[in-house]
């Protein structure tokens, strides 16, 4: 199996319980939940998605023709320090792409892997930090990992239920109204009040944006 890789490159990780910590992104290409054109956003069931993760051109990307090719390019932008490696696939939605060959041969390189996925697609737990982030309007079956990341607010998001779900942290994200500060401010207000009023649940940031990181 080849791999469709928008880009990937050495950054910070922005967001979450692993926020601050070194990362190589990978971001494959493609998403079950939308096509990523902007004539398509307002019939998508994720209508709020802020990142381009459309054909291979990014920094880093291409198409790799085995596992073992991506995680070698992985391990060449990390460097030679083997003990503290972390990688994050994210996307779109990697499990689209993502197999048991690539998480065999990340781990040959010694990353600590780490996945964002939309939860609709089983994630295997041979992945060392799974982070769900629910869609409403999508059906979620993959209800156990480390990390819940709900970014709010969603209409119609059955948070309730996810209570339940089997994670260790979960965590409400302030939606990115994308060029438009007033409603981002307001998204973060509304984020602010309901972990006040949930307390299971804390704050996650995009703390990249702010840092002026990719």
């Amino acid at each position: 199996m080849s791999y469709a890789v928008k880009e990937m490159f050495l950054t910070l990780q922005g967001e979450g319980v692993h926020a601050g910590r070194r990362a190589v992104f990978v971001r494959f290409a493609g998403c079950n939940l939308w096509s990523g054109l902007e004539r398509d956003r307002t019939s998508a069931i994720c209508q709020f998605c802020d990142t381009d993760f459309i054909g291979m051109d990014g920094e880093g990307g291409g198409r790799f023709g085995t596992a073992a090719d991506l995680a070698w390019a992985a391990a060449q932008l990390w460097g030679d320090d083997r003990e503290s490696r972390f990688v994050v696939l994210t996307g779109g939605e990697p499990m689209l792409q993502v197999d048991d060959a690539l998480i065999e041969a990340l781990h040959a390189e010694d990353f600590f892997i780490a996945i964002e996925s939309n939860g609709t697609l089983n994630v295997p737990r041979s992945i060392d930090w799974i982070c769900i982030s629910p869609k409403a309007g999508s059906e979620t079956i993959q209800h156990s990992g480390d990390e819940l990341k709900l970014v709010w607010p969603q209409d119609n998001s059955n948070w309730q239920d996810m209570e339940s779900w089997n994670f260790a942290h979960f965590l409400i994200q302030p939606k990115d109204a994308i060029g438009e500060p007033a409603a981002s401010k307001a998204y973060l207000e509304q984020a602010i009040a309901f972990v006040q009023a949930h307390p299971k649940w804390r704050l996650s940031l995009q703390t990249h944006k702010i840092l002026g990181l990719a």
